[in-house]
């Protein structure tokens, strides 16, 4: 995410949360083709009969982002780490629609890494992971902060830090033990991990 000229969309985005709506329509064309990779990524992720598409995905993303009138944006990272969670939202809201419709089996594998990784059966992946993510918010909000930003935005240790204001450092041990977490969670739950 080092495409885009960091004081150009941070000065955008804090004129926009400034109420400046001309700000806006100069740091989408900026922003597009960033969120477009995002999106794509995690559809790279999801399974091959996916029928939600990469600009359908990245329009509606963009409307929840302008949705966010209270939004005090800081940064670019903080701007697409808000953006890679809608994202997430997004597909784990249409991987449960999906999973409604056809009721699976109950176990399958879970990988967790700084990029999901294919298997079969995506949307249970995706929502075992989700479930346990909200378990994790309720136990340590910046461990399952942390996990969002590297699994989800695909955020660097040093983005990830910058984003949550910690220091890389921090961000390492965070990220180490919402792992070791999120692997005893996701097992005790009767469901397989890979170990990544």
């Amino acid at each position: 995410m080092t495409t885009l000229s960091q004081t150009g969309v941070t000065e955008l985005l804090a004129d926009w949360s400034n109420g400046d709506q001309e700000a806006l329509n100069k740091l989408i064309p900026l922003v597009y083709d960033e969120l477009h990779k995002l999106a794509s990524r995690y559809l790279r992720r999801e399974r091959s009969d996916h029928t939600l598409q990469t600009t359908a995905l990245v329009h509606e993303a963009y409307l929840k982002l302008v949705d966010q009138k209270d939004a005090n944006w800081q940064n670019r990272v903080q701007f697409f780490a808000v953006a890679s969670q809608l994202i997430r939202r997004i597909l784990v809201d249409y991987a449960r629609r999906h999973r409604a419709s056809k009721r699976g089996g109950s176990y399958y594998k879970v990988t967790l890494d700084e990029g999901l990784v294919s298997s079969e059966e995506k949307d249970a992946e995706l929502l075992t992971l989700d479930e346990a993510l909200d378990k994790l918010r309720v136990v340590d909000s910046q461990q399952s902060r942390v996990v969002e930003l590297r699994v989800f935005a695909g955020l660097t240790l040093e983005e990830t830090a910058q984003a949550l204001n910690i220091s890389p450092r921090t961000v390492r041990r965070e990220w180490n033990m919402a792992k070791a977490w999120l692997h005893r969670e996701i097992k005790n739950t009767g469901r397989a991990i890979a170990d990544n």
